[in-house]
């Protein structure tokens, strides 16, 4: 056997080039885009099903399905050879354009549903971006106009983006040629994921199991409610409608008044079911599958999360109390129903809180900005980021005492790396930053156009759209709708989903020089 020959340096020889640098490779990227798009054609298979049960038109979600299939096929080819390589540079590309792409062809069946509030493409893009970002704001005045088909359409786009189409695709098809473990850190909410099986794709494939068979709980729970007699509104179609927005913490109901027509005991259900949604599923997959209860027991980030919740419950229920808004027992249920979804980014609602005290809206907003957990569907800036950012203020204040102490910081026993902390320190700041830049847009935007907005509206719209959490106050309160807004208005908000829903940074380096660069 012949031995390889020793390498030469690239300099050795003027006929020798040193290897060049490739860009992006955007067909690369554009192919696997059309490969995800192609599948998510898959879809609109539940809403047909339905229409052609109740009788309802089943052209929308046939013309979405052939739509998309088009368009994935149509990118496929584009991209040419999927051997090329597809690496960790366009994997930010991939991340970006499918949450986009997807919004965009949710779109096709309320464009052809007849629905004069969904007629025009901002708004019916509004409506979808909304739900597979898990949003819950709604662009719907009245949503019982809608016929069964395309109120669960609705209700299914938010169940789908609540674990991650990309995580789902890593999950059922054959292994991608790409950076897998880098896609899903890009599109799972938080600064990192935990490893639940030897390869990434069994990973995805129990984040979804769990995910799936949580939902198929809370169905058959709400169901029973309904069969029982408990809850005269809980059909078999409304258990279903409603388990696919609350575990991906979405928000989106078929009814008007969001929850507050349900009875008591289906709420209970939700609270508890939108705290499992905010925690880290692949603690939850360690601590009921695995049996490791002791690990959730001691995990630093469910600590707080936990404690966020009660600190946040309380305020709003002494504030209910104090103000006799509410009776002794519906300030007791509201006041926990309303932190636990407000914080969780869930966006449900008992009542219009509105009208509550400005302490109780500010406890509301603030909420907003502390989402779930790392690993979960909810959004925000994630309770684990929080955490990180306010020990690494702790130890900026020692070492400033002590300047040669050496502090390294540690979640859960184990030493946090310098980079983590960096990245979620700069996450933050990026996160305020976009807050800012879409408060400032949609004050300017609602002073010359309307509608007339308090200053703490204006923060509650975009602190809601941006953290993935639904409901603000006033025109876009918990019971009302986004209608209102002008086109600039409404532009700034779907961006400020797509962005919170992407943590920002995938989107944020397809606008530098840098990334575009060889």
């Amino acid at each position: 056997m012949s031995s390889a020959p020793a390498p030469t340096r690239p300099d050795a020889h003027p006929s020798i080039a040193p290897p060049r640098r490739i860009g992006v490779n955007i067909r690369g990227a554009l192919g696997l885009v059309g490969t995800l798009v192609k599948w998510l054609a898959l879809a609109p298979l539940l809403p047909l099903a339905l229409a052609l049960g109740y009788g309802e038109s089943p052209w929308p979600f046939v013309a979405a399905a052939a739509g998309t299939a088009a368009l994935g096929i149509a990118l496929e080819r584009i991209g040419g050879d999927r051997s090329e390589v597809v690496g960790f540079r366009e994997g930010f590309l991939v991340v970006s354009l499918t949450w986009v792409l997807a919004a965009a062809v949710g779109t096709i069946p309320y464009l052809l549903s007849g629905n004069p509030e969904l007629e025009r493409p901002i708004d019916a893009f509004f409506e979808s971006m909304s739900g597979f970002t898990t949003t819950g704001s709604s662009i719907l005045t009245d949503v019982e106009a809608l016929n069964r088909s395309m109120a669960m359409w609705r209700q299914f786009t938010q169940w789908i983006g609540g674990m991650g189409i990309i995580v789902l695709a890593l999950a059922v098809l054959p292994r991608l040629r790409i950076g897998g473990r880098q896609l899903m850190e890009s599109e799972l909410p938080g600064p990192e994921i935990d490893d639940l099986g030897t390869r990434i794709r069994q990973t995805a494939q129990r984040l979804w199991s769990l995910y799936v068979a949580l939902t198929v709980m809370l169905v058959v729970i709400l169901a029973t409610l309904g069969w029982t007699g408990v809850d005269d509104q809980l059909s078999l179609y409304e258990a279903v409608a409603h388990a696919f927005s609350t575990m991906p913490t979405g928000g989106f109901s078929t009814q008007p008044h969001s929850i507050a027509d349900f009875a008591p005991a289906t709420q209970w259900v939700l609270i508890a079911f939108m705290i499992l949604a905010g925690v880290n599923f692949a603690l939850l997959y360690r601590t009921f599958v695995r049996r490791r209860v002791r690990s959730a027991l001691r995990d630093e980030e469910l600590r707080l999360y936990a404690g966020l919740l009660v600190l946040g419950s309380g305020l709003l229920i002494l504030q209910l109390l104090e103000r006799e808004l509410t009776g002794s027992d519906a300030a007791f249920r509201n006041g926990i129903f309303q932190a636990v979804s407000i914080l969780t980014t869930t966006g449900f609602a008992t009542v219009d809180f509105t009208g509550w005290t400005t302490l109780a809206l500010m406890t509301i907003v603030a909420l907003m900005f502390v989402g779930g957990s790392a690993g979960s569907t909810g959004g925000s800036i994630k309770v684990v980021r929080h955490l990180l950012l306010g020990r690494v203020l702790r130890r900026d204040l020692r070492t400033t005492v002590h300047p040669e102490l050496v502090a390294p910081i540690r979640l859960n026993r184990i030493a946090v790396d310098e980079r983590t902390l960096r990245a979620a320190v700069a996450f933050v700041l990026l996160y305020v930053g976009a807050f800012v830049v879409g408060a400032g847009i949609i004050a300017f935007d609602t002073a010359l156009q309307g509608p007339d907005l308090r200053p703490i509206t204006v923060m509650a719209v975009a602190a809601t759209t941006l953290g993935n959490v639904g409901p603000a106050f006033g025109h876009a309160g918990p019971l009302a709708s986004f209608s209102e807004f002008s086109d600039i208005s409404t532009g700034a908000m779907i961006a400020l989903m797509w962005l919170g829903r992407l943590e920002i940074i995938p989107v944020v380096l397809l606008f530098t020089r840098q990334y575009w660069k060889p």
